[in-house]
């Protein structure tokens, strides 16, 4: 039996719960079958590498942040076929998150609506939980660390956190993830503004280049950016990941635009809208940052992706590697393989 049809099986058990809650059932269930080998019965992707970054990834496709915020899942995740795992997004301090309920499925649409807020249980917890698995102490593949800034910190003080969170997380990280784009933290996507991700970048292009220094090693920086920016915004935040020779970007997180779905239940939920929605946005952000950067830095295309042909757009498009999220939720994990199959040369 494929592993869709098995999913396809599975999954009106899992959206009979509430969606936080089939969350907190999948992962430590996919964990504890990893434990014991059944996710080795799964097809995984035939290798494919990519080196981007500086960085080889076994295949292209890879795991978006959100899913596993404190690191707690990173074997159980690994053990799905995909070329890189990312965590977090983890902030200085622990923190609940927005009150519940908090996330709200939207079928149709094959969408999600979240307001978790960066619930997490802080730094110190999330780079133990790193160090714990085996996926980090076997050197089994690549691993991004996306970090963030406490909702109680004062966005004018945000570029501390970040610095905070980045000196905690680079020992262990194959590359960093900067998020100034999520909707769910009073104020963040100001960080997107000009002067404002001007210097921050600064500030984190110098603690990068101290702790490679310090550590001898140069783990690469992407910044994540959100769908809702314009083209004026695009070309600024292009020229600031040149000008400050960030490794990366990833585009996108979720959007703030409703509008396709809006006229369903739960449509008017405050909060970011991830899966098919997002599609057209991400890829839109994607061709208009590959016009500004050229060759100079890759982009890892991340929104929407629910089949392979998808995950071919936003390569197509000027993307090196893709990221899912929502699709997992919808498709199930056989979507990793059909990604990865239709990304092949």
């Amino acid at each position: 039996m494929s592993q869709k049809l098995l999913y396809a099986l599975g999954r009106p058990l899992l959206f009979a719960l509430k969606p936080e809650t089939a969350h907190n059932v999948t992962l430590p269930a996919l964990r504890s079958a990893a434990a014991i080998g059944l996710t080795g019965l799964m097809k995984k992707p035939a290798p494919d590498p990519r080196s981007v970054m500086g960085i080889t990834f076994p295949n292209p496709v890879g795991l978006a942040a959100g899913l596993d915020k404190d690191g707690a899942y990173i074997d159980g995740l690994s053990a799905l076929g995909f070329g890189f795992i990312e965590v977090g997004t983890v902030t200085p301090k622990p923190q609940p998150g927005n009150p519940k309920p908090r996330m709200f499925r939207i079928p149709a649409k094959r969408a999600v609506i979240n307001r978790m807020g960066f619930n997490n249980g802080g730094v110190d917890a999330f780079v133990a939980n790193v160090q714990a698995s085996k996926f980090y102490q076997d050197k089994r593949g690549v691993l991004g660390l996306n970090i963030g800034k406490n909702a109680s910190t004062p966005i004018e003080n945000a570029v501390d956190d970040y610095l905070h969170c980045l000196e905690k997380v680079y020992p262990y990280a194959s590359y960093v993830t900067v998020n100034i784009s999520s909707p769910n933290t009073a104020n963040l996507r100001q960080l997107q503004g000009a002067s404002e991700l001007d210097a921050l970048l600064m500030r984190l292009k110098d603690a990068q280049l101290r702790l490679a220094d310090q550590h001898k090693r140069y783990v690469p920086l992407a910044l994540k950016i959100a769908p809702d920016v314009d083209g004026d915004q695009i070309k600024d935040i292009a020229a600031a990941l040149l000008r400050h020779k960030i490794d990366g970007v990833i585009a996108t997180n979720t959007t703030l635009s409703h509008r396709l779905v809006d006229r369903m239940r739960h449509g008017q939920e405050t909060g970011g809208v991830s899966g098919e929605p997002v599609y057209d946005l991400s890829n839109i952000v994607i061709r208009a940052l590959r016009q500004e950067l050229g060759d100079a830095l890759p982009i890892i295309g991340v929104g929407g992706i629910m089949r392979g042909a998808d995950a071919k757009e936003k390569i197509n498009l000027g993307a090196s590697l893709v990221q899912l999220y929502t699709g997992l939720i919808y498709q199930g994990p056989g979507l990793i393989r059909e990604c990865a199959q239709a990304l092949r040369p």
